[in-house]
């Protein structure tokens, strides 16, 4: 299991969600990637798409600035 990193900053809804989701599509089962985004969008669309899609969010959060997001990934054997 490994963590990865996403920057998704300057992107604009629905970017950081796709991007989120291009990268979960090429990750096991068990890793983890954090997704830092400035589109005020990201910290609830995000956990929205996990939802539906079975991932588990570890941190969903933001600052004067950023959002940050943490995701494990979770995939069918």
């Amino acid at each position: 299991m490994s963590h990865f990193e996403l920057d998704a900053r300057r992107l604009m809804c629905p970017m950081p969600v796709i991007r989120a989701q291009d990268r979960i599509a090429q990750l096991a089962h068990g890793d983890t990637l954090g997704v830092t985004a400035t589109d005020p969008g990201a910290l609830h669309d995000i956990p929205a798409w996990c939802r539906l899609h079975g991932h588990e969010v570890l941190l969903a959060e933001s600052d004067v600035d950023e959002i940050k997001v943490c995701v494990r990934v979770v995939k069918d054997s």
